[in-house]
């Protein structure tokens, strides 16, 4: 069984990869859209996962309750949040005010479930985070001018929308964190928390909100790119976050999900074939650090 630690950065991973297939896609559909077309790429992707898996039947009514409303606050309202903030900001500056729901997790974690952090834990959590956050802010040059670097619109909003998609992802972690201490299925659970937001959205574009009204009309090649997305940040992700909560703290595992800037500057420069600035590699060597101190901690 791998550390909560390793699962919560291989969700990092995916969280990093997803995003070089969201950044055009919910440009081009509108942070709304976007979110409701991946939610239905998870959804059925999951609920097939789930049948597979056969513990779906395991789910209760006050677990589906629970995990619906933790879904309503981290993805109806955090992850719309963080697409709104990515289609102002770009991926990378929205990447540093996400971030901070390793902060805000943490907080939640010790005024609400009594965890707290000490010694070298607390030490290399410092690290980590600071790497974290020196690697988005310094990690771009002055001379970058691609598309992902634009400001569009008020900055402000852009910003308070960043910060609520990271406090959004830290209160349903704090919610999700005891019902998956008692070993519920993780794939049902984010199929739950995918189709309870899949269904408010819906009931949104039935509203007539003119915001979930697509932006642009839909192609083949947006569509691909937002299954892409669901299926590495939401069917493995979000599972392998869940997964990690079941052992793990609450705020480690949300520490170890804040690395997700950190590990999309270098798929940039694959990308954009521009090598990222020394500040990248400073914060990527926190991070690094940060990491072995937490993990050496555990030994």
């Amino acid at each position: 069984m791998l550390a909560p630690e390793l699962l919560a950065a291989m969700a990092s991973g995916c969280w990093a990869v997803g995003a070089l297939f969201s950044a055009k896609a919910s440009t081009e559909m509108g942070a709304f859209a976007f979110t409701r077309w991946r939610l239905f790429f998870a959804m059925c992707m999951l609920w097939l996962a789930a049948l597979y898996v056969g513990r779906w039947s395991e789910l209760t009514l006050e677990s589906i309750a629970w995990l619906s409303v933790s879904s309503w606050i981290g993805i109806l309202i955090g992850d719309t949040a963080l697409f709104v903030c990515m289609n102002r900001l770009g991926p990378r500056r929205s990447g540093v005010l996400f971030a901070t729901h390793a902060l805000f997790s943490a907080l939640f974690a010790w005024l609400f479930l009594g965890e707290s952090l000490w010694g070298m834990t607390l030490m290399g959590s410092g690290v980590l985070v600071s790497g974290v956050m020196v690697a988005i802010v310094w990690g771009r040059r002055e001379e970058e001018t691609h598309a992902w670097e634009n400001t569009q619109g008020t900055l402000m909003m852009g910003v308070a929308m960043g910060l609520l998609a990271a406090l959004g992802q830290a209160v349903a972690t704090l919610m999700i964190k005891p019902l998956m201490s008692t070993g519920i299925d993780a794939v049902s659970a984010s199929a739950v928390r995918a189709t309870a937001s899949f269904l408010a959205h819906l009931l949104l574009l039935w509203a007539g909100l003119g915001l979930s009204k697509l932006a642009s009309p839909l192609n083949w090649k947006t569509l691909l790119n937002t299954a892409l997305s669901a299926a590495v940040s939401m069917v493995i992700g979000m599972t392998l976050i869940l997964q990690a909560l079941k052992t793990g703290q609450a705020n480690l595992v949300a520490i170890f999900s804040s690395i997700a800037p950190v590990l999309l500057l270098p798929l940039l420069w694959a990308v954009y074939r521009r090598q990222p600035a020394a500040g990248a590699w400073w914060g990527g060597a926190m991070t690094v650090v940060g990491s072995a101190m937490i993990m050496s901690s555990k030994i």
